[in-house]
Order: C-alpha cells, then sequence, then structure tokens
C-alpha cells in the first residue's frame, strides 16, 4: 500500500512578509490610537465630575461654617444618620422669627403655608404716604427643623432657607401699555411698591407652586394692577423671581389652555380699550439645582415658519388683524404637515387675539364710536362703513376723536390690509378718514392720489365720507323707521292749567281723543324730561341738540312720532319711591313734545285714576319714567358679606377690608384699621349681590347698606343725624372682581344715589340708572376709559 505524500509548503516571498508585518503594524496602531483616545475623553469626565464636586463640598462647606441655616434642604437628601445637625440657636419659633423682624423696624405679614415650610412676607413702612402704607421689601422661605432635639419642643422651630430683596417694577414698566396706546409720559425708573403676595391658582398639577406679587396704580382713568410672578421649588425650599407684569385692565394674571399642551400656559391681559393685547408665557423646565422652571413668552417675531403666507399671516397679526391672520393660518395649517410646536404656538396665541376681537365686533355697542372701533379692530372694513354712514352729527365727531386720538395702531391695520390687497376700497376710505381726522382733508387727498396712482379710487364717495366725518349732516337725511319705543327719563306732575298746549306739539296717535285739545280744569299731567331714547339704530342722550325737526307741523308731527317709536307704543309706565322705600307706580299716554334748545320733553295724560306724588317729598328720587322695552331690571339673588366669606374667605376677607376704607375715605368710620374679625362683626349682615357688570366674565359685587347701618357704625350728633335722615335711600358701593371701587355714592352726596341696575335694550353690558338733582341718568361700563360713563 502506497504512504500518501505530504503536500509541499511553499516559502513566502519577500514581498508577502513585508505587507503581513505592515499591516499588523497599522492595526496595532489603530488600536492604540483609539485606546489612547477613550482614555483621555474618560480622564476628562472624571475630571470635570471631581472638579463639581469640590466646587459643591466647598460651597457646601462655607454655609455650613458661616450660614449653616441655609443647608435645612440638604437633610431631606441625607438618611438620618447623615444629617447636618444645626445649632439650636439657628431655628427659631413663629414668634421669634416676628420679634426678630420688628427688631430691624420691620414688619412680618400674613404666613403663607405649605407641607413642612412656609412663606414669609416682610413688610416695611412707607414714608408720605395716605394708604396701602405697607410695601413688602423681603420674602423669606422658613422649614420645619426635624432634627429630634426639635420635635421635643412644645412649638415648632423653622429654618431660614431662602431670602430674597423685592422691589417693584418701574413706573415705566408699569405703565408702557398705556404709554403704546395713547403716546404719554413715559414714566420714570423708580420702583413702584408691590404691597400684596397671594397664589397664583390653576396651574397645571405637575408645574410646581406659583405665587404673584401686586401693586396697584391710578393712571388717568385706568386702575393698574402690576407686579412680579414666583415660583416655589418645594423641593429645595427656593422660590425664586422669574418676570414682571402689567395690567391696565386691573386683570390678575391667570393660567389658561392655550397651545393644547399638557401644561397650561400663563396669560397677562395688557388690553386698552377696545385693543386686545395679551401676553401669553410657557413654562419650560430647565436643568438647574435650585431654579428648576422659566417662563418663556410666545412671540411673533421672527415668523416660526419659513414659509412666505405664513410670515405674510404673521405680518398681519403684528399689525392688529388678528382674525384675517388666523383665518390665513388656519388654511395654512390645513394645507403644511409637520409644523413646528413653535409655529403652532404662534397661531394659537393668534387665535386667542381674534376671539376677543371678533367677540367685540359681534357685540351691539351703545357708543357707535365704539361700534365703528370695534369692526376696525377686526378687520371688518364694510361694517364699520355702514355703521359710520348711519351715524347722527354729534356721533359723528366723536369718531373723528376717537380717529385723531389713535397712536398708529389703526393705520398700522390699514397699511397691512392694503398690502394684501391694494384694491380694497372700504380700506382706501378708511385710510383717508384716519388722515382727514388727523391732519386734515388736503392729507387725506394727497395720499389717495399718491398710493393709488393709476388705480381705481371712489373719490366722490369719499368726499361725501369726509364731509360726514366733520359732521356736515342733518338727521332728517336719515330714513325714519317703525320701531318700539324706547324712552327713559323723569317725570313731574303738572296742574291742567299749568299746561299751555301752544308750547307744545301734540302729536297723539288717537284723532277721536279730545283730552288733549280740552284738557279740564282738574285734570293732572305729566311732564317727563327725556334723559336718552332709542332712534331704531342708536341711543341717543341728553341734549338733544342733533334733532333739527322739519319746518312745517305735519312733517314734525310725523318726524317725531317715527324716531321716537310711539306709532308703536306710546304708553310709559311712571315710578317713584317714597321715603319709606315703597314703590308706587302708574302708566300714562305720550299726548305732546317739546324740543327746547336740546331739552326734549313729553306731556304725557294718566291712563287711570291712580294719584302718585312726584315732587312733595323734599330730597327724593323724581318719578321715573319708561317704555316697556327700554329696560329689563336685574334683580340676582342677595346674600350678605358674611356668607360671601363663608363661601370663599380670601376674596371675602378682601372685600370686607376694601368697604372698610370706603367708610374711612368718607368719614363713616374713624379710627384705627381693625382686625377683619371685627369688621366681618360690624359689615357681615349687610346685604350684596353678584352682578357681572364691567362683561369680564366675573361678577362684581354690588353693596347696598341703608343710612341707618352707616350711621350706627359711628354714631353723630342728633342734628347731623337728622339731616342724614332726610335722604333714606339707601348707599351703593360696587367692587370689581380684583375688589376695587368702580362705583359708589357713599359720603355726603345725598343728592345722588343707585336706583337699580338694568339691561338697556340693544346693549351688551348692564346699566345702572342713577338719581340726582338733575333726574335720572344711565351709565354703563367703557371698557375704553375703564370707568362708568
Amino acid at each position: 500500500m502506497a504512504t500518501p505524500r505530504k503536500p509541499i509548503k511553499k516559502p513566502l516571498s519577500k514581498n508577502s512578509n513585508a505587507r503581513l508585518v505592515k499591516r499588523v503594524v497599522k492595526n496595532t496602531s489603530q488600536k492604540s490610537n483609539k485606546t489612547r483616545r477613550l482614555t483621555s475623553l474618560l480622564a476628562l469626565i472624571i475630571l470635570l465630575l471631581l472638579t463639581s464636586l469640590v466646587i459643591g463640598f466647598a460651597w457646601i462647606s462655607f454655609l455650613f461654617i458661616f450660614q449653616p441655616q441655609q443647608l435645612g434642604w440638604i437633610n431631606k437628601l441625607l438618611p438620618q444618620w447623615a444629617q447636618i445637625k444645626v445649632a439650636k440657636s439657628e431655628a427659631q419659633t413663629v414668634a421669634q422669627i416676628e420679634a426678630a423682624v420688628n427688631k430691624l423696624g420691620l414688619q412680618k405679614g400674613e404666613i403663607i403655608f405649605n407641607e413642612d415650610s412656609f412663606l414669609l412676607p416682610i413688610y416695611k413702612q412707607r414714608s408720605n404716604c395716605q394708604s396701602d402704607c405697607k410695601e413688602i421689601v423681603e420674602l423669606r422661605v422658613y422649614q420645619q427643623a426635624l432634627d429630634l432635639e426639635f420635635k421635643r419642643e412644645p412649638e415648632k422651630h423653622y429654618l431660614l432657607t431662602t431670602q430674597i430683596a423685592i422691589a417693584g417694577p418701574e413706573e415705566s414698566f408699569v405703565i408702557a401699555p398705556l404709554v403704546n396706546a395713547t403716546n404719554e409720559n413715559q414714566g420714570s425708573s423708580i420702583s413702584l411698591p408691590v404691597t400684596e403676595i397671594k397664589r397664583l391658582e390653576g396651574a397645571s398639577k405637575d408645574s410646581g407652586t406659583w405665587y404673584y406679587l401686586l401693586g396697584q396704580r391710578s393712571e388717568g382713568t385706568y386702575n393698574i394692577n402690576y407686579g412680579h410672578i414666583l415660583y416655589f421649588n418645594p423641593a429645595r425650599y427656593h422660590i425664586q423671581q422669574l418676570i414682571s407684569w402689567t395690567s391696565p385692565t386691573g386683570t390678575l394674571p391667570q393660567w389658561q389652555q392655550v397651545t393644547g399642551n399638557s401644561n397650561k400656559e400663563l396669560v397677562i391681559n395688557q388690553t386698552v380699550g377696545l385693543e386686545p393685547q395679551l401676553q401669553v408665557y410657557q413654562v419650560k423646565s430647565v436643568k438647574t439645582f435650585l431654579n428648576p422652571v422659566e417662563l418663556n413668552e410666545i412671540t411673533l417675531k421672527p415668523a416660526a415658519l419659513k414659509d412666505s403666507s405664513f410670515e405674510k399671516a404673521i405680518s398681519m397679526a403684528r399689525s392688529g388683524l388678528w382674525t384675517p391672520a388666523y383665518n390665513s393660518l388656519k388654511s395654512i395649517k390645513k394645507q403644511k404637515k409637520n409644523i413646528s410646536s413653535n409655529a403652532l404656538a404662534q397661531i394659537d396665541v393668534i387665535r386667542l387675539h381674534s376671539q376677543i376681537s371678533k367677540t367685540q365686533a359681534d357685540t351691539t355697542w351703545a357708543s357707535p364710536s365704539q361700534q365703528v372701533l370695534a369692526n376696525l379692530i377686526d378687520g371688518r372694513w364694510g361694517k364699520a362703513l355702514e355703521a359710520f354712514k348711519t351715524t347722527h352729527k354729534q356721533n359723528s365727531l366723536e369718531i373723528s376723536q376717537s380717529l385723531k386720538a389713535d397712536s398708529g395702531r389703526l393705520w398700522s391695520r390699514v397699511e397691512a390690509a392694503l398690502e394684501v390687497n391694494p384694491n380694497q376700497k372700504e380700506v382706501q376710505a378708511w385710510g383717508a378718514l384716519i388722515l382727514a381726522s388727523q391732519y386734515g382733508d388736503a392729507r387725506a387727498y394727497s395720499w389717495l392720489k399718491e398710493q393709488f396712482k393709476g388705480k381705481p379710487v371712489n373719490f366722490p364717495e369719499i368726499q361725501v365720507l369726509l364731509k360726514h366725518l366733520k359732521g356736515e349732516v342733518t338727521t332728517q337725511s336719515l330714513p325714519t323707521t317703525t320701531h318700539t319705543s324706547k324712552i327713559i327719563g323723569s317725570a313731574q306732575t303738572i296742574e291742567s292749567k299749568q299746561v299751555n298746549l301752544n308750547d307744545w306739539l301734540q302729536i297723539g296717535t288717537d284723532n277721536s281723543d279730545n283730552s288733549t285739545n280740552n284738557p279740564s280744569n282738574n285734570q293732572r299731567w305729566y311732564q317727563v324730561k327725556v334723559s336718552t331714547f332709542h332712534d331704531g339704530k342708536n341711543w341717543l342722550k341728553a341734549p338733544f341738540t342733533t334733532l333739527n325737526l322739519p319746518k312745517t307741523p305735519p312733517e314734525k308731527q310725523k318726524y317725531l312720532r317715527s324716531i321716537l317709536g310711539l306709532d308703536n307704543d306710546a304708553t310709559l309706565q311712571i315710578a317713584v319711591w317714597h321715603t319709606n322705600s315703597e314703590q308706587q307706580s302708574t302708566t300714562a299716554t305720550v299726548k305732546a313734545v317739546q324740543l327746547t334748545n336740546g331739552t326734549l320733553r313729553l306731556l304725557v295724560l294718566p291712563n287711570n285714576s291712580v294719584n302718585i306724588s312726584t315732587s312733595g317729598e323734599k330730597n327724593q328720587p323724581q318719578a321715573l319714567a319708561t317704555t316697556t322695552s327700554a329696560l329689563e331690571w336685574i334683580q340676582p339673588s342677595p346674600t350678605t358679606l358674611e356668607q360671601l366669606q363663608s363661601i370663599d374667605s380670601q376674596r371675602g376677607n378682601a372685600v370686607l377690608k376694601a368697604v372698610w376704607r370706603a367708610l374711612q375715605t368718607t368719614n363713616s368710620v374713624k379710627g384705627n384699621f381693625p382686625n377683619v374679625q371685627t369688621i366681618q362683626q360690624k359689615l357681615g349682615h349687610w346685604p350684596i349681590q353678584e352682578i357681572d357688570i364691567n362683561g369680564n366674565g366675573k361678577p362684581e359685587i354690588v353693596l347696598t347698606a341703608s343710612n341707618e347701618a352707616i350711621t350706627s357704625l359711628a354714631p353723630v350728633a342728633k342734628q347731623t343725624q337728622n339731616k342724614i335722615n332726610l335722604n333714606s335711600r339707601p348707599r351703593t358701593l360696587i367692587l370689581s372682581d380684583n375688589n376695587s371701587i368702580i362705583y359708589t355714592d357713599f359720603g355726603q352726596n345725598y343728592h345722588k344715589s343707585l336706583i337699580a341696575i338694568a339691561n338697556l335694550s340693544q346693549t351688551n353690558l348692564p346699566s345702572l340708572l342713577i338719581s340726582d338733582s338733575n333726574g335720572y341718568t344711565l351709565k354703563r361700563w367703557s371698557q375704553k376709559n375703564q370707568r362708568f360713563e
């Protein structure tokens, strides 16, 4: 059997050996370089960690030596055996803390407790002031000391963990929204005081605990609220000041679901008049040890999406055309996918502004100028022009003043709208009207010729509009309408012998009725002085200087019957309140009218034999005369201050304090300001009603008190008491939802009193019916001027 042959191995060539050696050396070198890089990176990381630990331990060591009370929060992270022992002298009871604060010449505020800590505001007395003389100058956070030695003490001890100085925002910041809207004084760099600190309720559950500092300032007709927003970190017993805020409407900051995220946004209302302006902040997490969150404002500059249509819509929104901008953005949102969260946030902020401007434009305003402005702000150029064309001379002059006072926001809207479509005739007209009101007709015509050279412009129509802007129209040119009569005035009784029919224009609707032509000697009439009436389109108020009657008696009769709505309803309800607060009423029919120097009077005849006196009782309100459709009385169920406090103690306490301050201001009570419990004992039974009067969706407090109740607080001399008793009408005080006084007839003005609150037909807000020596006036809340007008 043959033996197998072994394979013969060929010797490697010199070149093969060289390549093999080179490959091995290269691989070894690459592995070595990679190892060195990893080693260097690891060494750098270890070095950074060691550096951080050294700095951290050095900081803690410094605090342990010099400020051990600041280390109370560390014990929460350490086991029982490793916790830092704090000297007993560093922990204090609440009484000891207060004594230490007083020793510094300061005052302890009301403690705000959390789980095992509390927030303490420190007050300082302001010099040369007459009200709200204490301001917050410092905030402290105290953590409960849980060491065994403190647990044995009968009172809880606390350690100071955070101490921050507080200064209010600068005056220039506080009034900035008003400056932007009216171009008024810029304000100074002086810090305005903050006087209260409260929890900012309504935040998302996982966003922590929030507070706001509050101060108040009156600027013209605006009652401004301002302050700071603070965040409390319960894990570190630390409080931080994040942003400052200001609101010309007096609205407090509030949490709202704006962007649809899991967390709510913080909304600050800086609206001035009808111009919506909101600041919206998102809560963002940051990885810092003591301050884990920050507030980032959602701004519209720059546009968050690089798209020409999106950028144009954002530019429109910045100019104030919120609704047209949002309509455009809705279309873009449908077309595009994967829009960034920042772009979506901008869309949501524009939507929020659009909701406000749309609501205002959909509202029926008693003032034609407000109706026109609301439509302009929402970009409803055609409707605004319609409303302007139908106004009377007095109202057209009022609109002219509104356009003249514009700081540039309306003009920005005009420019933005014309940039989208320069051929909009309504926008061209409004541009001319704005320029004419501010600079004169010549400037308006010059702008039209230069801006729209070679483009169609309706010059004849604009010429008519410019004349109307200057009041060069008469009410006779307006079409008469047949509408239900809405008249409000004050009535007085007169004897038939006092009636000279030659001084009156008889407009009785029943020709068979001879009572007007032949009044009997024993007949009693009522003379009604008209305060306001509805002409079928708008409410007109005295004096009625624009009612230019036709020349002939038949034309005058027809015109007045039509404009007063007497063809449909010529019946008035006449009511009077006596000293015992009882009401007596009757009905009467309008028989004649008289217009003298803007004063409109009606001659009315009672429909029955009920005899009521309208002038025999001194200091009593005159009789009120109204048609059935003019007013709808608002009468919510009354409650008391005591019941309000039991339901909402925070607001109840604030209302009690505000009412007592009002009583002090009118010298109805004297002496030092008592505690809330004492005030509640004295005023708790006083009746109140909750009514939304200013249209912000939050009810105001309407408090009424008899003169007997007021004078019982501080007995006065008998003579004064008798003088007061001449008018037994209750006194009224109205507090806004932030407890500011927005109406009062407290004090020495015994000839003015609030009779009732009613809804005026075809208006959006309730009206105050006020009686004074001149009769009756209706006042409604002005969103623009933030007061009753």
